[in-house]
């Protein structure tokens, strides 16, 4: 049975998988799978006159939230201009969700082919990938609706993707690493765009809301599965570790969220605004900071930090407080 209510759908808490064994937990995260999920198709109401993309619709300006919708270029704009960029965007950050989405999935199946019987970890993975199908779907229909060729991460990342996927056999910290650096950025955005009130577009606001539910769940076993591999880190591994870790973050961020020379080039944004946008402003280092707060959280928890990789963190533009709990709200101060 899908879940079909507007609101995300519940997924088990710290508390709740609290003092259990590593494959108890993935049971819990199973279960959840089973009885709460999301179909492309069923759970989006495509055909719904209210989802109909038609000339001159508001609701595809961007939110101020966004990196590139709250600048005073963006803001100084006619308004069709900000519909045409805002509906070019948020296309684009849908394909190269769904990118990240199919290096995910043959990722993971790389991992799981010589895994062993009777692991939790067997069922609760698979569980994700038969969700991260349905994302791609999902993806790839708000594009097509949106009715934008967009291209989704820069040309280098498309060509290279085929070839990430192989290392979540031989490198399974490292391709985690590479998953939570694909998950967080874009789960971080979407959870700001609905925080804000924003008027949304029935499409990117249902798209939103399934993404965030189910992903919830993803990021949570990926902090799980790196906590528990954690433990058999040696000391030259773990330092090692300490400094891939915020190279992938801050890499795989810019993949997501900064546009790409394309999209530069087809939407005419003045070098100058990139230059302030990513990541010369005060308003977008520190946007970029919040972003990692449960990324440094987790960094914490693995024992990733320390005075070398403090270092790296800050030259990266990435440092900060660790988040408290997952997914705490940042405050707008810069």
């Amino acid at each position: 049975m899908t879940a079909t209510a507007d609101a995300p759908t519940d997924t088990p808490t710290a508390h709740d998988v609290e003092g259990l064994s590593y494959q108890e937990t993935l049971r819990v995260l199973s279960e959840a799978s089973v009885h709460q999920h999301f179909d492309a198709f069923l759970d989006i109401a495509w055909d719904s006159p209210e989802f109909e993309v038609v000339p001159n619709d508001p609701r595809w300006v961007l939110p101020e939230v966004d990196s590139l919708g709250g600048t005073d270029w963006y803001r100084s704009l006619p308004l069709d201009r900000q519909i045409e960029i805002g509906q070019y965007r948020l296309a684009n950050i849908m394909k190269v969700g769904l990118q990240f989405e199919q290096i995910l999935i043959g990722g993971i199946m790389s991992h799981l082919i010589p895994m062993g019987n009777n692991r939790a970890e067997f069922r609760y993975s698979t569980h994700e990938v038969t969700e991260e199908c349905h994302h791609t779907q999902m993806f790839q229909e708000g594009v097509n609706r949106i009715g934008v060729d967009v291209q989704g991460g820069p040309g280098w990342f498309i060509r290279l993707a085929p070839f990430l996927c192989l290392a979540g056999g031989p490198l399974p910290n490292i391709f985690f690493f590479g998953i939570l650096a694909g998950e967080e950025p874009i789960d971080y955005l979407q959870k700001s765009v609905l925080r804000s009130g924003h008027d949304l577009h029935p499409i990117v606001e249902r798209v939103m809301q399934i993404h965030v539910a189910e992903e919830a769940r993803h990021i949570g076993f990926a902090h799980t599965y790196l906590v528990e591999r954690s433990k058999d880190y040696g000391r030259l591994q773990r330092f090692g570790l300490s400094l891939a870790y915020p190279i992938i973050m801050r890499l795989l961020c810019d993949v997501i969220m900064k546009p790409t020379k394309r999209m530069q080039k087809d939407l005419g944004i003045p070098k100058e605004v990139m230059r302030e946008v990513y990541w010369s402003s005060e308003r977008s280092q520190k946007l970029l900071r919040d972003t990692f707060g449960d990324v440094r959280m987790l960094a914490d928890e693995l024992g990733l930090m320390n005075r070398v990789s403090r270092i790296l963190w800050r030259a990266l533009g990435i440092h900060g407080s660790p988040s408290r709990f997952r997914s705490e709200p940042k405050s707008a101060a810069v």
